[in-house]
């Protein structure tokens, strides 16, 4: 599904966000670039997870010009999207990309000073193994920062969130793309997501320590962040 809409994926995130999606973006990038107790000299080493075509691994790197980041995503096709914006970008040296599952990454354990992922953890299967693998790669103080879109919590404004989420946006996406079952799939996992409470404690037996979330836009995007102890 995702590789049907990978040539559009980025035209379609920011016509829908309003553009909106960049300044969360912009915003946990600054939590993730916050100090941690583990934080090397040389520069940090981010692995982002789900990292579909590059979006927010290329706003990392160009907000810290010492950091390093891998990124890992399931979808061949998103990740040839994200390779050609690197190169345009001209951060081969800063960035790499492969293919792989967030529930049974390939790297040992304490690789990665930071884990972050946007937009993407609802799309696991399992989202308990995702964290306890996230926690697994995380050095001890490393930080993990996830991004991911919910419901607004006030009456009024989930009720206008819905009419556009779950009936216009399929049908813009629809158009674009020429995948309408992709922009209904998209809402609904949104809406099957776990509430902020449940999620914190899903994080918290997953065996995260200093968990927070601050909500944006009314609670249309939510930050979750953890530690490693």
């Amino acid at each position: 599904m995702f590789g049907q809409i990978a040539s559009d994926y980025d035209k379609l995130n920011h016509i829908m966000s309003l553009d909106v999606d960049k300044n969360w973006r912009r915003r946990a990038i600054r939590r993730l670039l916050e100090p941690a107790s583990c934080d090397p000299a040389e520069g940090l080493h981010i692995l982002d997870l789900a990292c579909g075509t590059g979006d927010f691994a290329l706003a990392m790197a160009r907000a810290d010009g010492d950091c390093r980041v891998t990124g890992v995503d399931l979808t061949e096709e998103m990740l040839a999207v994200m390779d050609r914006k690197v190169k345009d970008a001209g951060l081969q040296g800063r960035i790499a990309m492969e293919t792989g599952d967030g529930e049974a990454l390939r790297f040992a354990d304490g690789t990665f000073d930071r884990v972050a992922i946007a937009f993407g953890i609802r799309n696991f299967e399992d989202k308990e193994q995702g964290l306890r693998e996230m926690l697994r790669v995380l050095k001890p103080g490393g930080r993990l920062v996830i991004l991911e879109l919910s419901e607004p919590e006030n009456g009024l404004m989930r009720a206008c969130y819905n009419l556009y989420f779950l009936h216009i946006l399929p049908w813009i996406g629809g158009a674009v793309s020429g995948s309408k079952s992709a922009y209904r799939y998209l809402p609904a996992s949104v809406v099957k997501f776990p509430k902020k409470q449940a999620f914190m404690q899903m994080m918290g037996d997953a065996g995260f320590t200093h968990i927070t979330h601050k909500a944006f836009t009314f609670g249309i995007c939510r930050m979750y962040t953890g530690e490693k102890a």
